[in-house]
């Protein structure tokens, strides 16, 4: 496979996104959208008129952030966003979609919940922290 002419390795290959939209995916899960305004050699992004991109589903909702510098190394994954390509989510207001987060995240936690009681009641897991207490001197 020949690389395109002139290749930049790593980080650096994002100077050619400057002033282009971005959509940054970072280590804690959010999704930002903005404009490249300037990046240096740690990979640091600075994100201008910087959407906070909120999915549940089928669904997403966006939170304006504004001005937005992000250290490069929460950065997961950074790539220009085509605004002509159709990507089949709706899109809802801020309201709606926190209140499909907060739900969504609710059942989350009570699936948790009832797998750790079952797996409790069927001896798979302890049933008290105490009972994890491991004797390293033998």
């Amino acid at each position: 496979m020949e690389l395109p002419d002139p290749y930049l390795p790593g980080a650096i290959s994002l100077l050619e996104q400057i002033d282009k939209k971005l959509m940054v995916m970072l280590r804690d899960g959010k999704t930002l959208i903005g404009y490249l305004r300037t990046i240096d050699q740690f990979a640091n992004l600075v994100l201008h008129e910087t959407l906070e991109r909120i999915h549940v589903d089928k669904f997403y909702g966006d939170i304006p952030r504004g001005i937005f510098l992000i250290r490069g190394e929460n950065v997961v994954l950074a790539g220009e966003v085509d605004e002509t390509r159709q990507t089949g989510l709706i899109q809802v207001s801020l309201e709606e979609i926190l209140r499909m987060q907060r739900e969504k995240t609710e059942q989350k936690e009570r699936y948790q919940q009832t797998k750790h009681r079952i797996l409790q009641g069927s001896g798979r897991l302890p049933s008290n922290k105490n009972d994890l207490l491991i004797d390293d001197a033998y």
